[in-house]
């Protein structure tokens, strides 16, 4: 290795350094029960609020989830993701990865029930935490205790999605440095690539490539089973970007482990599901939960999320208690 390059590695790793620093202060001023003085049936009221949409649309459990996911990697965990844009500034909302995001409608009902019995008390980040928690609940997913306490913030950049959010056709180099980034580990990564893609469906726009145009020679993905290639140029034609595809087929609206035996056999849609298994650490996870039913996925998934939800919150007096969640006050 030169010297630019070690240079370059202590650089990163010191900024990690930083960044874990910081996310561990913040993330102290986090803690259960935040509002139990302050807005004692807030937990309750999120949990009911949120029973009445997942009950009639379990699908919507899903882009929830993803929300929350999308909301925590860029600016932290501080509702950045459920702001409008501004005719100065265009909005993460707005960012491509961010147009498939869906249940905007349920995050806008629980705070309207919520600042209906603690106006201006709870903010619109941790209620994005809890609606995962409980959509991920209520389709038979695992339940964690959420640590509460973070505030909203002011400022949300389209750009900064494309430059936080790991994309579908990162490698696995990226993906590890962009959770290092956020203080998750290579563990964390296995475990979150599961969160994501075991419930819900995707835009074919996310995987043709791999089918149709993988180097820029109408080739497809030879890290993807051929077999699994044919059927989904079934469902996705060339330029298709409208049709969607269970990205855990069988088990889309289920939350369970069978992500994990699709990406063992090659059958994972994106290009980020296939780079599990270019790490001897991921891979051994993915090879264990396909072997083992998910023996430990629940609960991997609970500490993995709970570590995520800590991501880079304000706390204190930093940010705001939104009065809407679309809008800065």
């Amino acid at each position: 290795m030169g010297i630019r390059q070690k240079l370059l590695s202590f650089l990163f790793s010191q900024l990690i350094l930083v960044l874990m620093v910081s996310n561990h202060n913040n993330a102290m001023g986090l803690k259960l029960g935040y509002y139990h003085k302050t807005c004692p049936n807030a937990e309750s009221i999120i949990s009911k609020t949120t029973y009445r949409f997942i009950s009639r649309a379990p699908t919507l459990a899903a882009p929830l989830l993803r929300m929350h996911f999308h909301d925590c990697f860029v600016r932290g965990c501080d509702g950045s993701v459920l702001l409008n844009s501004t005719k100065t500034s265009i909005s993460e909302k707005d960012a491509i990865p961010n147009q498939s995001l869906r249940g905007y409608h349920v995050i806008d009902a629980v705070k309207s029930a919520v600042e209906e019995a603690c106006p201006g008390v709870v903010s619109c980040a941790d209620i994005l935490a809890l609606v995962a928690r409980d959509s991920v609940s209520m389709i038979h997913g695992p339940y964690w205790k959420v640590p509460l306490g973070r505030r909203d913030g002011r400022v949300s950049i389209l750009n900064e999605v494309f430059a936080e959010l790991p994309a579908p056709f990162a490698n696995i180099t990226q993906l590890k440095q962009m959770f290092a980034a956020k203080g998750l580990n290579t563990k964390d990564l296995a475990v979150l690539s599961g969160r994501g893609h075991t419930i819900g469906t995707s835009h074919c726009l996310g995987f043709t490539n791999r089918l149709y145009n993988f180097t820029g020679k109408g080739d497809t993905d030879p890290s993807m089973d051929p077999n699994y290639i044919v059927k989904l140029k079934q469902k996705c034609k060339p330029r298709d970007t409208t049709a969607l595809v269970e990205m855990d087929p069988g088990s889309f609206k289920t939350f369970d482990e069978a992500y994990y035996t699709l990406v063992a056999k090659r059958r994972g849609l994106f290009q980020s599901d296939s780079a599990l298994l270019d790490d001897p650490e991921t891979k051994a996870y993915v090879i264990l939960q396909a072997s083992t039913h998910g023996s430990t996925f629940a609960k991997d998934f609970a500490e993995s999320m709970v570590k995520m939800g800590q991501v880079g919150v304000l706390t204190g007096n930093q940010g705001e208690i939104r009065k809407h969640c679309a809008l800065v006050n």
